[in-house]
């Protein structure tokens, strides 16, 4: 294939008058007219200098045009870089410059933040709002609506996702053609999707859940999406009659248990439930069967690698795991000091490898060689154990990366705000149980002697700085921080002394 990516999801749907996406408002897309602003939007890129390889970053509303957008850069070799819509103009900075992108599309009330931004690093700015309009759209619509497809092999970069760790320094994970194309293949035939599927899709789409997952299986089974901008209860409640399939975040279906609107007969055609990007509680497992007789689906993926396991569509879907490795993925349990494998139902360091896993960290070789071993197979930081039937169960992460409603908060990029305060000696941040965004972020600060740290204040200062999914909910100030004989600070204590904070 010329472009296996856009070749087996997008061309395959040239002149399909089929719809594509359903939208909040009733209105539609078919597969021709999305292709056919995709090829707008890649001439339009082109015309901007871009070629096979350069990097496009957005900061733009889900929307058709967004998604266009997407497929745009797929056809013309561009390698696509979603950014979190609640990123401020500090942290976007940090991605462009990172990145290296050659352009980057935002809203027109950010314009004049971003600008600056992409000025310094020599990328052209554009706009595009949640209605399709903006700068970026209307110069594309000058352009033809077909496009000759740039050739790309399935080694080829298609993405950027930038995730964090514990040094707080976010990485870009390269994501090639074949990576995404693969797990979407293997997703499909999983969970059974056809051309007669109506995906209800209320997630974002900056994040592999939403964009990789979710629209790569879309397309490749010819199915539908009903799209809408975000998650809203009542919207969703009402469009879930016509679905027949869902993708959420454990929130989703926490937020919809907690409605007497949800019913048996309200979900009567929906045939799978998935949910994914947090754990998802034994508990609202049970009370999802209980109210539906449906029993959701829980799999587990990352940035790096897309997805590495699922529960079974046929079969026992068990709660409280993540599922056996999917066709084509290898998963071992490892001690995370020696790197030995361990005996099936000790608790160790998973690895994966496969198709699915990514290529490594942009401009970051010796973090790449850490984490991405010489025999393919990838460090994921978290901890897990296999039980006797095979189940994948998470137990917990050897590094202090906090789920919150989907979204991954890493503590140490707050620390460092929260250090620099106003007679803040030091921080400690967690995250503790909740009951409806799984877990939420908690500051511990110590005062440094001089006064009582301000925490009104620093409440004010963290907004100015942080997206607001990473805000502490709550600061508290101890006089010092547990720490074990080598000097370490002892997260775990933490967690385990304001566990109950969020409890109903």
């Amino acid at each position: 294939m010329a472009n296996p990516l856009f070749d087996t999801l997008f061309g395959q749907h040239h002149g399909s008058e089929a719809v594509f996406l359903q939208l909040a408002d009733g209105q539609t897309v078919s597969y021709d007219a999305f292709l056919k602003m995709a090829a707008q939007y890649a001439a339009q890129l082109t015309d901007f200098g871009l070629v096979a390889g350069d990097r496009v970053a957005v900061q733009i509303a889900k929307s058709p045009q967004a998604l266009a957008v997407y497929a745009a850069c797929a056809q013309a070799g561009l390698v696509f870089l979603p950014l979190n819509t609640a990123y401020t103009a500090d942290e976007v900075s940090y991605f462009i410059e990172n990145s290296g992108a050659g352009a980057l599309l935002c809203y027109d009330t950010k314009v004049a933040h971003l600008r600056p931004v992409a000025e310094s690093c020599g990328a052209r700015i554009e706009t595009l709002n949640a209605d399709g309009s903006g700068s970026f759209s209307a110069l594309a619509k000058e352009q033809p609506d077909q496009f000759d497809t740039v050739a790309r092999s399935a080694e080829d970069l298609a993405a950027f996702l930038y995730t964090s760790g514990t040094t707080g320094r976010s990485k870009g994970a390269m994501l090639t053609q074949g990576n995404l194309l693969s797990n979407a293949q293997a997703l499909k035939a999983e969970w059974r999707f056809t051309a007669e599927d109506v995906l209800l899709h209320a997630l974002p789409i900056f994040h592999t859940h939403g964009l990789f997952v979710a629209t790569n299986i879309t397309l490749l089974a010819g199915g539908q999406m009903i799209f809408l901008p975000s998650f809203k209860l009542d919207e969703v409640i009402a469009q879930l009659p016509m679905a027949t399939t869902m993708m959420g975040v454990p929130t989703f279906y926490t937020r919809l248990l907690g409605d007497a609107r949800f019913t048996k007969s309200l979900v009567a055609h929906v045939r799978l439930f998935v949910s994914g990007s947090a754990p998802l509680l034994a508990e609202t497992h049970i009370q999802f069967e209980q109210r539906t007789g449906c029993r959701i689906l829980e799999r587990y993926g990352m940035t790096e690698t897309n997805m590495n396991t699922s529960n079974p569509y046929e079969g026992e879907r068990r709660a409280g795991t993540v599922g056996f490795p999917l066709p084509g993925t290898e998963i071992k349990i490892i001690d995370s000091i020696s790197g030995a494998p361990l005996p099936q139902g000790e608790i160790g360091e998973i690895e994966v490898r496969g198709p699915n896993v990514f290529k490594g960290y942009w401009q970051m070789p010796e973090k790449t060689a850490q984490e991405l071993r010489s025999d393919g197979f990838f460090l994921t930081g978290d901890l897990g154990r296999i039980d006797p039937d095979g189940y994948l169960h998470i137990v917990g992460r050897n590094k202090d990366l906090i789920i919150s409603g989907g979204y991954n908060i890493y503590p140490k990029e707050i620390e460092l705000l929260l250090d620099v305060e106003e007679h803040v000696l030091e921080s400690a941040v967690i995250g503790v149980p909740h009951p409806d965004f799984g877990e939420t972020v908690v500051g511990i600060l110590v005062a440094d002697g001089t006064g009582e740290p301000d925490l009104g204040a620093i409440q004010s200062n963290m907004a100015k700085s942080l997206a607001r999914f990473k805000h502490p909910q709550r600061l508290f100030v101890l006089p010092e921080l547990p720490r074990n004989t080598m000097g370490k600070v002892q997260k775990m204590a933490l967690r385990a002394q304001f566990q109950d904070l969020f409890s109903k």
